[in-house]
């Protein structure tokens, strides 16, 4: 074991999305002399972001009144909503009278959330903020009282055996009086961290989405500079939760995704097909014709909403954004509540500064979030997500009476229940069958790999760790009939066998892997765990 070097700063950040960035950003604007670094796994500042995305700009308003000035690339105002019912053949309006608030997007912005961000990166540098991309937060560190102390950064150059290679470099302690965590969706450490201070004691399982995104360039003809269209019903069945978007953007950009909620139940399902299948709808290929696929991603999304956010405290640092599940689903929309998470944190943080602390709970970030709109936001969507598990009618049916007549303030809570726990057996289930892809609109897993930059040293270890390996075949496959060969987006997991299809076994092609987490988040035995790969590897998404 190396030595590791260690620096010390006041406050260290771990992930430079719109929470961590906002959280810099609010910490250098309140007090100058508060020495922030904060560390990034992708190879860049938005590498690895990938949202919708329409963006509500209050929480921006608030963080930097003058973005627009600072030329933010918040460039294109939505134009028009759009909501369509889809059957297989057919589609239906909804009337624009009849759309709950949650989906009107008056005022809002069609963003590339990867472009927002690097802006960010660049404020927050210029206020004096350390950004450090390429290092992932490996390991978080205890003080003797057990309190958070810091991180330490992968070690890199680790060969596949776990023995160093000649390329070794032995990762540093970052070390801070206090620790914010913004990793995004099922962030890793975040993970550890509930587990260890117990921070889901009082609070529902976090429920996720799998949102799969295309970014393509359109004809002219087709393009409508801030159509925000969404859509629900085909191709999944009336009993799973999902839908689509189509945002124009740009120069004759369209953001075309998919979510399936992780709730489902069919192992056959597969998120990826379904997306495909979705394209070629009478109502949505028209817009494709002619035009070009640019990029390709995918990640899971924290849906649970109010009930299933954890403690957000912890002796040393706090959960920050979608680490803790900030996300408004009902809205569609989650990077708002990000930055505002991000800001409320460092206001605590920096009062607790000013009192000398340091290692204790940051008690009034809760407290902050509690009094402020982003509570009040999330209180009004709260039964959003338990309504649609019900199914898309029903589901859709509920909401809407629970957003226009409550306004989102019934008289009750519902309740969330893990994804994971959802999955029916194969036994149970009606297989799928889905199209081949035309390599034009619609197209196979490897190929839109290929178009997220995705790339992993083969020679480490590998970051997608199996439990117990016995349980993909003995459980996974013979129940299940092996879904993580299914809701994995990047073709990442592979049941192979020998000449005479024999003596299955799982295959982990872990240098496909987009770092969406569905795998962490869907194993039904939860066997697997993502943990990062050496910093700077992944995907590295433009414009997404």
């Amino acid at each position: 074991m190396h030595q590791r070097e260690s620096m010390g700063f006041d406050v260290v950040i771990v992930g430079g999305g719109p929470a961590g960035l906002a959280a810099a950003i609010r910490l250098k604007q309140i007090n100058h002399e508060i020495s922030v670094c904060l560390i990034e796994k992708g190879a860049e500042i938005g590498a690895h972001i990938l949202s919708g995305a329409v963006m509500d700009p209050r929480a921006l308003d608030e963080l930097i009144p003058d973005w627009r000035t600072l030329g933010a690339p918040l460039v294109t105002p939505v134009s028009e909503d759009r909501f369509l019912l889809l059957t297989r053949s057919a589609s239906s309006k909804i009337p624009n009278f009849l759309l709950p608030k949650c989906f009107q997007n008056h005022g809002n912005y069609v963003v590339s959330l990867g472009q927002v961000t690097r802006w960010m990166g660049e404020q927050a540098e210029l206020l004096g903020v350390e950004i450090y991309p390429g290092f992932a937060g490996a390991e978080v560190l205890y003080d003797e009282n057990g309190a958070v102390r810091g991180v330490a950064t992968g070690d890199m150059g680790v060969g596949r055996d776990g023995n160093p290679t000649d390329a070794y470099q032995s990762g540093m302690e970052l070390c801070g009086k206090y620790v914010l965590f913004a990793e995004g969706c099922r962030g890793h450490l975040g993970k550890q961290l509930e587990a260890r201070f117990n921070l889901r004691e009082n609070s529902d399982p976090q429920t996720y989405g799998l949102g799969i995104k295309e970014l393509w360039e359109i004809s002219p003809e087709q393009f409508q500079s801030g159509l925000v269209l969404h859509s629900a019903g085909w191709p999944l069945s009336s009993d799973t939760y999902g839908g689509a978007f189509l945002y124009h953007w740009g120069d004759n950009l369209v953001s075309v995704g998919f979510v399936v909620g992780l709730g489902y139940s069919n192992p056959y399902l597969s998120p990826f097909e379904e997306f495909q299948r979705f394209k070629t709808h009478p109502a949505i290929r028209e817009f494709f014709v002619g035009g070009k696929r640019i990029t390709y991603g995918a990640r899971a999304i924290a849906a649970g909403g109010l009930q299933s956010l954890p403690k957000l405290v912890f002796p040393g640092g706090a959960l920050l954004g979608d680490d803790a599940g900030f996300l408004n689903a009902s809205r569609i929309k989650g990077s708002h509540a990000a930055i505002k998470s991000g800001a409320l944190a460092a206001e605590a943080l920096a009062e607790a500064l000013v009192e000398g602390r340091a290692r204790d709970e940051l008690i009034s970030y809760p407290e902050k979030f509690r009094k402020s709109w982003l509570y009040e936001e999330l209180y009004r969507a709260r039964n959003f997500k338990p309504y649609l598990s019900k199914g898309t009618y029903t589901g859709a049916l509920l909401v809407g009476i629970d957003q226009l007549l409550f306004r989102g303030k019934a008289p009750w809570t519902l309740h969330n229940t893990a994804d994971f726990s959802k999955l029916r057996t194969a036994a149970e289930c009606v297989p799928i069958a889905y199209p081949k892809p035309d390599g034009v609109l619609t197209f196979d897993r490897l190929s839109s790999v290929f178009l997220s930059n995705t790339n992993h040293e083969e020679d480490q270890p590998c970051h997608l760790q199996l439990k117990d390996p016995a349980l993909p075949i003995q459980v996974n496959l013979a129940r299940y009939d092996a879904p993580e060969q299914r809701y994995c987006p990047a073709g990442v997991y592979e049941i192979v066998r020998n000449d005479k299809g024999e003596n299955p076994r799982l295959q982990i092609n872990s240098q496909n892997c987009v770092h969406c987490k569905t795998c962490d988040i869907k194993d039904p035995t939860q066997n697997i765990n993502w943990v990062a790969p050496q910093g700077g590897q992944g995907p590295i998404y433009q414009s997404m």
